[in-house]
């Protein structure tokens, strides 16, 4: 990845820090792990969780806020644990075998490869589990927690 595309994608994920922080979890229930989260490893926190790294298959982060993977998420996701429907998870490269917000559950369709070129968000909209690319400023914004 070039160094401009580079900044542009953490300028991407700075702005969806921001907003995410209006959620109903105070910021200081934030934790950061600097480290590539490994297949049986899991981490969990009440408040929101940013992973600077990778969550590789095998792997699981359980936030009761908002997940953000500063790297590829491959692992299993589940945020909004304790019922916060207005959770997201958002990733570099988002790539879950399983995601989770609230009490939503989804998977990638079998056999299908999908590789996104740009950071993804993951939320619930209109009672459905939706994976949109992320786009700085916009309504988007607006419906997260």
């Amino acid at each position: 990845m070039s160094d401009k595309k580079a900044d542009y994608v953490k300028q991407e994920m700075t702005e969806l820090a921001k907003t995410a922080s209006n959620c109903n979890i105070p910021d200081n229930e934030t934790i950061l792990v600097q480290r590539t989260i490994r297949s049986g490893q899991t981490v969990q926190y009440s408040g929101h969780i940013v992973i600077l790294g990778d969550v590789n298959p095998g792997a699981e982060i359980i936030a009761g806020g908002n997940i953000m993977v500063l790297g590829c998420l491959r692992g299993i996701a589940h945020a909004g644990a304790l019922g916060n429907q207005l959770a997201v998870v958002a990733a570099f490269r988002l790539e879950p075998t399983q995601l989770r917000i609230a009490n939503h559950i989804t998977r990638a369709p079998d056999g299908e490869k999908w590789q996104p070129q740009q950071p993804e968000v993951a939320r619930i909209k209109n009672g459905v589990v939706v994976i949109e690319k992320l786009q700085s400023m916009g309504e988007r914004y607006l419906n997260f927690c």
